[in-house]
């Protein structure tokens, strides 16, 4: 069974930063890409970044440049690095491997201004 648990979320002034970590469980997490989304209050869900089991990553440009995905393949984590971090970045962000329904329960993000 496929299991994502987010951490690391938390208030933060504006221009702060933060790393979220997703633990995966369920074997798969070599052989997948990983996703980070977010959904801010009141609007959908959306794709921040994901890297491929290549490490390479793409980000959403609303986050290019202040947030760097990253993977650990020996501790089954996928990492989210948010820089400058602005109010608009509030959401909650959820992990998942990318391109399938397994998703994580949401680690919450309070950017303060």
């Amino acid at each position: 069974q496929v299991q994502l648990v987010e951490s690391g979320g938390g208030l933060v002034q504006a221009g702060g930063s933060m790393r979220l970590s997703c633990a995966a469980s369920g074997g798969i997490f070599s052989i997948s890409a990983m996703g980070w989304y977010r959904q801010p209050p009141g609007k959908q869900r959306e794709l921040v970044a994901f890297i491929g089991t290549n490490d390479i990553a793409n980000y959403a440009d609303s986050v290019k440049g202040r947030v760097t995905i990253s993977r650990d393949n020996a501790k089954n984590t996928v990492y989210l690095q948010m820089n400058s971090l602005k109010p608009e970045d509030t959401a909650v962000y959820y992990c998942q491997v990318l391109g399938r329904n397994y998703w994580g329960q949401g680690t919450q993000v309070t950017v303060s201004s």
